[in-house]
């Protein structure tokens, strides 16, 4: 039987509800896409988030390839694993989808300063960050300056504000699209 990938969804802040599009992706393939589950989705511990993130990569490479579809802060905790986590590790991802990075440096959420300051270090896989043109979690230009340090290809899809459910983005398709890339 051939290895099958596996899609680690990473939400963010306070996770991502039903009408998200990690929600739907999951919802449409649930053997593909796995929600990665953080102990505390108000007030996450980065230590936390990054242990439980490297044990749903442990876990989910005994059956194939991983690919990381992170949104906002996991982001961001994409980010800070892949700086400390050892290379056996990290060779098990095969690509990250990165959107809507939060700019957790300038954000005034104090739930959130545990993750300061983000981690800036190359991503050791393909990698992709997607940003809007008025995300009120971070600027265009900071976006891809993330990019440019993560090693990352940038794609600026326009005004969608935080590419979440309040973007009105549905199903996604260009995501999905920007996912095959990988």
């Amino acid at each position: 039987m051939p290895d099958r990938t596996t899609y680690l969804v990473l939400p963010g802040y306070q996770s991502s509800g039903p009408a998200h599009w990690q929600t739907r992706w999951e919802e449409a393939d649930p053997a593909a896409f796995v929600r990665v589950r953080q102990e505390d989705w108000e007030y996450p511990d980065p230590d936390s988030w990054v242990a439980v993130l490297d044990a749903a990569i442990a876990a989910a490479a005994a059956d194939g390839p991983v690919v990381l579809v992170a949104h906002s802060l996991g982001c961001v905790a994409v980010a800070r694993w892949a700086a400390s986590a050892p290379a056996g590790r990290t060779a098990a991802v095969r690509g990250a989808l990165l959107v809507a990075p939060a700019d957790i440096d300038n954000a005034d959420v104090p739930a959130l300063v545990g993750f300061r300051p983000v981690a800036r270090e190359r991503l050791p896989f393909p990698s992709l960050v997607v940003s809007s043109t008025d995300d009120p979690w971070i600027t265009a230009e900071r976006a891809r300056g993330f990019a440019e340090a993560w090693g990352a290809r940038y794609v600026e899809p326009g005004a969608h504000g935080h590419l979440n459910a309040d973007s009105g983005l549905g199903d996604w398709p260009e995501g999905r699209e920007l996912l095959a890339e990988l």
